[in-house]
């Protein structure tokens, strides 16, 4: 064949030109491995009578644990709106440009990230140890505001709620900073040119164009803070867990009892995935593929950094 055809064949049209199927073997050789694999612990699952399927189902739905799963939505509640509320006011005060109050704000952040939650739940629980009168009002000598007991003030409910909303208001607020950075200068510098000042500008403009690059990841720190909550059964605070704790210490049927927890947790991070699916659809419309891969690697980044 000569080298006038050869260039002929090669520069043929394109609907003559046959793609040659990739065969990719392994694929069907991991597949299989992952289908027997599932399969055989489905199997010792299911055929394994020490999990004591039968308690799950009588206790799914007692009201000892109906009574946990209410608290421990109550308790992600509130400790995720004290979060999110100091959060933005740790991160403004991050951003403002007198050393004093960006330093507090960084001293902050710091320490509640830097502790592990389980010790602050300890430390707030305790507290009497170290304060056994709190006495807030003018200091130096001045008139006292509030002068009470530490145990009365300071309950384990409040504890715990206190210890679960101050360190998830230091993760918010780096979330709540991330967003504001992302917002171009020239915003700000267009609204100072029109008067308005620093908090105006950062109430009217910054925040509203901000909130579609923080209300992704707070999905997740709710998700966390979920999850979080079992942490408070070790000051015998009455959550799901606590709650599982004290049945099977009374008939020992410790692994039925932790499945009813097990399920009872995926049932309400299964909720709140799908929540959040729609929030970042709805708050993500502004966002081209590009950018939201890239703000998908720095939330994925921020969740590996909290472990």
């Amino acid at each position: 064949m000569s080298t006038s055809e050869l260039s002929e064949d090669r520069t043929g049209r394109p609907e003559d030109i046959k793609a040659v199927p990739v065969r990719h073997p392994w694929r069907w050789v991991a597949a299989a491995i992952v289908l027997i694999i599932a399969a055989s612990l489905i199997r010792s699952i299911i055929d394994n009578p020490n999990f004591g399927w039968h308690f799950v189902g009588h206790y799914l739905f007692d009201s000892r644990i109906l009574h946990g799963v209410v608290v421990t939505i109550r308790l992600t509640v509130i400790s995720m709106v004290i979060g999110i509320l100091l959060g933005v006011v740790l991160a403004v005060m991050r951003l403002s440009p007198n050393p004093l109050i960006s330093g507090s704000s960084w001293l902050y952040i710091w320490f509640f990230r830097g502790t592990p939650l389980l010790v602050q739940i300890l430390f707030w629980n305790f507290i009497s140890a170290l304060y056994p009168k709190i006495t807030l009002g003018v200091p130096f000598g001045g008139p006292s505001i509030i002068n009470a007991n530490a145990n009365a003030l300071i309950p384990t409910s409040v504890a715990v709620i206190l210890a679960l909303g101050l360190n998830e208001a230091a993760y918010m607020a780096e979330i709540v900073r991330a967003g504001i950075i992302s917002v171009s200068e020239g915003q700000s510098e267009a609204a100072q040119s029109l008067g308005l000042s620093r908090l105006q500008t950062m109430r009217l403009i910054v925040l509203p164009q901000a909130i579609r690059v923080i209300i992704p990841p707070t999905g997740n720190e709710v998700i966390s803070m979920l999850k979080n909550t079992s942490l408070a059964s070790v000051v015998a605070y009455t959550e799901l867990l606590y709650s599982v704790d004290l049945i099977y210490a009374v008939n020992f049927k410790q692994i039925p009892l932790l499945i009813v927890a097990v399920v009872w947790y995926l049932v309400m991070t299964s909720v709140l995935y799908v929540g959040q699916y729609f929030i970042e659809r709805r708050f993500g419309r502004g966002f081209s593929r590009a950018e939201r891969a890239g703000l998908a690697e720095r939330w994925l980044a921020f969740g590996s950094g909290r472990k």
